[in-house]
């Protein structure tokens, strides 16, 4: 007779490992994989237990605008597959639905920093979600800042970025990263290199070297972030939105400097969370593009 599959508990794991069952962090998200390994589900609360495993959404609570994590919730029932888009709408959620979504996951949530009336554009928002059972998850500058899946990581991989260190620090905490080329580019070369689709970058200020070696990056409107190249051995920076109030100042200091987009930066982040999500849960994901054009 065939021995019955035993379930094993977080407890069980824990006790064969010598461990106190409260093992702070650590242990809450072993029995987070102990429980996906048991049971092949995941519900919204364990959704949001595997994002805070490797974004710093705690850390950044009182640093970030953004309200990051779960901004909608939804039904216990499992998750079965994920949207992923960079902004927040009314479009990506209709999206989500038709696409037979659970979860939206976005870099632009819908709350920000204050309280909001429930009505109007907001409302609709959130009825759709609320109606379709689809859960918001918004998470911001955790996933600009994070080494491996964030929008600069990304951005610094396409670029094959060596002896990267911490760049743009906002509010104390460093969201970009600068780095070295493996040889020197053209900006051209670089532009090509962050968007493949050749689209054209919102404003391109060749005012230093022809080729480029060291380059900082800090995706999204983070024009005035360039003041901290001044001076630096940094020979371009790269955000995503332009900024009259800097022009002058970067020509003055020999900068070259590219705004690529704030929504061409910002998709490399979602989309590489979504690969993550794949990769180690096997929960089917969909990006869900909406190009703004800015």
């Amino acid at each position: 007779m065939p021995t019955a599959k035993r379930h094993i508990s977080f407890f069980d794991s824990v006790a064969v490992l010598g461990l106190p069952w409260y093992a702070s962090f650590h242990g809450r998200l072993f029995s987070f994989i102990l429980n996906f390994m048991n049971n092949q589900t995941m519900n919204i609360q364990q959704f949001d237990t595997w994002c805070r495993s490797f974004l710093t959404i705690d850390a950044l609570a009182n640093t970030d605008d953004s309200l990051n994590g779960i901004q909608v919730g939804r039904s216990n029932k499992p998750i079965t597959k994920v949207a992923f888009a960079v902004d927040a709408c009314q479009e990506s959620i209709r999206r989500a639905k038709e696409l037979g979504a659970n979860l939206l996951f976005v870099h632009h949530g819908l709350f920000w920093g204050k309280p909001l009336r429930i009505e109007g554009v907001l409302l609709e928002r959130i009825r759709l979600l609320v109606d379709n059972d689809i859960a918001l998850y918004g998470c911001h500058l955790p996933l600009d800042m994070n080494p491996v899946v964030g929008n600069n990581a990304v951005l610094a991989d396409l670029l094959s970025l060596r002896e990267r260190k911490p760049y743009g620090v906002y509010h104390g905490v460093a969201i970009g990263v600068a780095g070295v080329l493996e040889t020197p580019l053209t900006i051209a070369q670089v532009v090509s290199k962050i968007l493949p689709d050749n689209s054209k970058p919102l404003s391109v200020i060749a005012a230093g070297k022809e080729k480029v070696s060291r380059v900082a990056i800090v995706s999204g409107g983070a024009a005035s972030e360039v003041t901290e190249a001044f001076g630096t051995d940094i020979d371009l920076y790269l955000t995503g939105e332009p900024s009259h109030s800097m022009y002058h100042y970067v020509v003055e200091n020999k900068l070259n400097f590219v705004a690529a987009g704030h929504y061409a930066t910002e998709v490399w982040g979602v989309r590489a969370v979504a690969r993550k999500l794949t990769a180690e849960t096997g929960i089917e994901t969909v990006f869900i593009d909406l190009p703004t054009g800015l």
